[in-house]
């Protein structure tokens, strides 16, 4: 008898999207600061993607509330975004203000941060369906 098996469809959840949104925000700019150091156009690229990053940060608290309260998820993707948009709102006052010692190695934290919230919002993610599936 012939076993009959259909593929697992694989969707991205909305705190999948803006988590991978904020970490490639973050990684662009990792990517614009060493172009300001050689030309001017970085400078520019360096400010949108500053305003991206914040913007991409403001819709993964969003999603994080989003998925909670309606969806029936756990509140602690909303603390993690939260203390994002903290170190967000920190790295912007710090790159006005032209302090690299501290706003350089802030934005390294910050990408680092966010891939691990990358990878345990896809895994998570992964979890539940394999989960429900079974």
């Amino acid at each position: 008898m012939a076993t009959r098996t259909t593929a697992a469809r694989r969707t991205l959840t909305l705190v999948q999207v803006a988590t991978a949104l904020q970490t490639l925000s973050l990684f662009f700019q990792a990517t614009t600061a060493g172009m300001l150091l050689s030309s001017s156009v970085g400078e520019v690229l360096h400010s949108v993607g500053a305003r991206v990053m914040y913007g991409a940060t403001m819709l993964y608290v969003l999603a994080a509330i989003l998925a909670w309260r309606p969806g029936g998820g756990s509140p602690r993707p909303i603390l993690y975004s939260s203390g994002f948009l903290v170190l967000a709102s920190a790295q912007v006052i710090l790159g006005i203000a032209h302090v690299p010692p501290v706003h350089v190695p802030l934005g390294v934290l910050m990408f680092a941060l966010s891939v691990l919230a990358l990878g345990q919002a896809l895994t998570t993610h992964r979890a539940h369906r394999t989960v429900a599936g079974a």
